[in-house]
Formats: structure tokens, C-alpha cells, sequence
């Protein structure tokens, strides 16, 4: 009699909570959306909310080192930014790319030592309009040295540590 009343309640508590399962089972999304889903086509809004594909004739050239810019204040160093940067450019232009890198170093280190001195790593240095001068400069150097086969200069990280 021990054994049986633990037994008992088990298949109970079983039997119950399968019972609720089944009462309290939602009904299959798919069926709702054939009933007449104001929202149209449930595919077209997959589609919809699907990012938008890089382009196929674009490729990326990620620098090798980062870039490294102490921001002074005071004639001392406040703080330091690090930054990782990819060059999008037309396919086959990697190459071209990888053999300008120095050059493209020297002149993105001066483009953000210039940023850095009139302030642009200083408060919210990540605001959208500090960002988007940043990515300009660096894409009209990025222009000026290996060509128009740049379309975009992308800056992949972003760090800064106060000292």
C-alpha cells in the first residue's frame, strides 16, 4: 500500500499535465496566416525582413594591423583609440590594396591624428555624425591613393582607453 498510493499520484500528476498540454496547445501559425493574414503572403514578409545582399561584385581588404591614435589633452595622453578598418573594393582589387598599405596606413593614421585634434575622439565620439566624417576622410584618401575601385571604407572595431 506504500508503493501504490506514490504510483497513483504520479500517473495523476502525468495525466493531468498532459491534459492541459493538449487543451492549452496553440494553434499552428500556418493556419493563420492561410485565413487571411492582413499582412499578405507570409513569404513576402520573410522577404521583406531579410537583409539586403552585398553586392557580388564587391570584396573586402581587411588591413593587417590595427591602427592605434592617442588623443592628447593638455599636452598629455588622455586616451587611446583603437581601430581595425576594411577597405570594400570591385573584385580583383584586393590586390591592388595590399600592395598601397603602407601608404594607405600613413595617410588613414593622418586623417584620425586630425580627428583626434579637433575633438572627434573626445565626448560621444561614436555619434553618427562624428562616425560618418571619420568614414568620408578616410574614403577620399582611400580614393586619392588606390583609385575608384574604393567604394567604401568600413571601420570594423573601435575602442577607446582612457588613461
Amino acid at each position: 500500500m506504500k508503493i501504490l498510493l506514490p504510483i497513483i499520484l504520479l500517473l495523476v500528476g502525468v495525466g493531468s499535465g498532459v491534459g492541459a498540454g493538449l487543451v492549452l496547445k496553440p494553434e499552428p501559425v500556418e493556419d493563420e496566416l492561410a485565413d487571411g493574414n492582413p499582412c499578405g503572403d507570409p513569404m513576402e514578409v520573410m522577404e521583406a525582413a531579410a537583409p539586403a545582399p552585398i553586392p557580388e561584385e564587391r570584396e573586402y581588404a581587411k588591413l593587417n594591423n590595427q591602427f592605434i591614435i592617442p588623443v592628447v589633452d593638455d599636452g598629455r595622453v588622455a586616451a587611446l583609440v583603437v581601430m581595425s578598418l576594411n577597405i570594400e573594393v570591385e573584385i580583383g582589387g584586393r590586390p591592388a590594396i595590399f600592395a598601397a598599405e603602407p601608404k594607405l596606413r600613413d595617410a588613414f593614421l593622418q586623417v584620425m591624428f586630425d580627428h583626434a585634434n579637433v575633438g572627434g575622439f573626445s565626448g560621444n565620439f561614436t555619434s553618427g555624425t562624428n562616425m560618418r566624417s571619420l568614414r568620408n576622410e578616410l574614403l577620399r584618401v582611400a580614393r586619392e591613393i588606390s583609385g575608384p575601385s574604393v567604394s567604401d571604407v568600413l571601420i570594423i572595431d573601435i575602442v577607446r582607453q582612457d588613461s
